[in-house]
């Protein structure tokens, strides 16, 4: 593995930083063909695994189904209604369109067919027809009390879906969460090899930004707002919500939220959450850390690397612990049992979760092992090649400004899961951002 060599910091603070762009992977534009390909070739195998025979998805206008763009179903103005039938190792896939958009539907040759559907025509009858002369024996709709992302059908769309089809076929609704969890998890080798450049990016950018910190003048505020000015260069988007990416912290922890107006100071660890969206689809969430050296300083204090350390290693193995067939739940118990061992203060967050078309994706979550509980959920699912995680190393300490307050290292890479294991998908942080301070 490349190691990253340790960074010292110029002293010349106040210059302009300068800085190469860096190389924006190939992304734009390539969506339609890759969602094409991933419907082609990742659907069948995950309904299969889902054990799940039909797939429906209702599209609308303005307020649409978190996954209209991923079946080709984001331009929907009437009610359009899109079904994957399996059977076997293949799918049939159609789009029941409203008229209007039914000819843009064709042109992009997302699905196998397109039926125009007239305006004002009862749309959920043809779906009932068709599935009715499918006979599958489990149907997914999405609804889901645990995936946001694979509950975008409304109670209205369900109560008019379910009325139109007969007693039979609504006794064989199941959630669409086991399936899109098991789809959208799995990138394909493109998908990786896009993330793979982003996360390179995310890591340089963040490097960056550390070379404009004058301990004493900087504010956290102001390490963000250089990375605003970056991305809005290089022409990519926000890896999550924008008012909180990224986030920047010299000070106790703060978990997901702004950065703040805290001045950096000597003796201060500088966290740096952040991530990217290239192509309009696939985003990078990797943290960077920095150390803010006293006057005269080399190097950090020995307990400021200890802790470091410790955290660096609950990262590679959780790590190591990534493999095909291993629970998410195994993952997170494997740091956890090392945080134990290295006298970590307890963590209220998961050791991961997957990362691709959203910061926190669909598939297993790296987590579960925080209490004494046996594990639920996505915790359960286990890991598959191709899937994506952004995963953390924890180490947490007392702040000692109050009795709650902790400072929590949480060294964040990205890493894909392979046939036989898992490997990042950039040079992983070896060794703390030093920034010096003025005597």
């Amino acid at each position: 593995m490349t190691r990253v060599r340790p960074v010292l910091l110029s002293a010349l603070l106040f210059a302009s930083v300068a800085h190469a762009a860096p190389a924006v992977p190939a992304a734009e534009g390539a969506w339609p063909r890759l969602r094409k390909e991933r419907l082609q070739k990742l659907l069948p195998q995950a309904m299969a695994r889902a054990g799940v025979d039909a797939w429906v998805v209702l599209c609308r206008e303005n307020d649409n189904d978190p996954l209209a763009g991923h079946v080709g179903g984001e331009n929907a103005g009437g009610t359009a209604a899109f079904l994957f039938l399996r059977d076997g190792d293949s799918l049939r896939s159609l789009a029941l369109s409203p008229v209007g958009e039914a000819t843009a539907l064709k042109d992009m040759a997302v699905v196998d067919e397109v039926v125009p559907v007239d305006r004002g025509a009862d749309v959920l009858a043809l779906v009932a027809a068709r599935l009715v002369k499918a006979k599958p024996a489990k149907v997914a709709i999405n609804s889901s009390e645990r995936l946001s992302i694979a509950d975008g059908l409304s109670a209205t769309q369900r109560a008019k879906l379910e009325a139109a089809l007969p007693a039979a076929l609504r006794k064989r609704l199941v959630s669409s969460e086991d399936l899109v969890s098991e789809w959208l998890s799995v990138k394909l080798p493109e998908e990786v090899d896009i993330m793979r450049k982003a996360a390179a990016i995310t890591a340089q950018l963040e490097e960056e930004a550390y070379r404009t910190v004058v301990p004493g003048r900087t504010r956290d505020s102001d390490v963000a707002r250089f990375l605003k000015k970056r991305i809005a260069e290089l022409g990519v988007g926000d890896g999550w919500q924008p008012d909180q990416n990224p986030n920047v912290n010299s000070g106790p922890t703060r978990g997901h939220s702004n950065a703040t107006d805290r001045v950096i100071q000597p003796g201060d660890f500088i966290q740096t959450d952040f991530g990217i969206r290239v192509g309009g689809t696939w985003v990078t969430d990797i943290q960077r850390f920095a150390y803010v050296l006293a006057p005269g300083e080399k190097q950090p204090p020995a307990e400021a690397l200890a802790k470091w350390e410790k955290s660096k290693k609950g990262s590679r193995i959780a790590l190591a612990a990534m493999k095909p067939g291993v629970r998410g739940y195994d993952v997170d118990k494997a740091q956890r049992d090392w945080m134990r061992e290295a006298g970590s203060e307890p963590v209220m967050w998961g050791t991961g979760h997957p990362v691709g078309y959203w910061a926190h994706d669909a598939g297993p979550a790296l987590s579960g092992a925080q209490s004494d509980k046996p594990p639920t959920g996505s915790a359960l699912r286990t890991l598959q090649p191709g899937q994506v995680f952004a995963f953390d190393g924890f180490f947490a300490w007392k702040d000692g400004s109050s009795p709650d307050a902790l400072r929590i290292l949480s060294v964040e890479e990205m890493a894909v899961v392979t046939a036989t294991g898992a490997e990042y998908l950039n040079p992983p942080q070896e060794q703390l951002v030093l920034i010096p301070s003025k005597p």
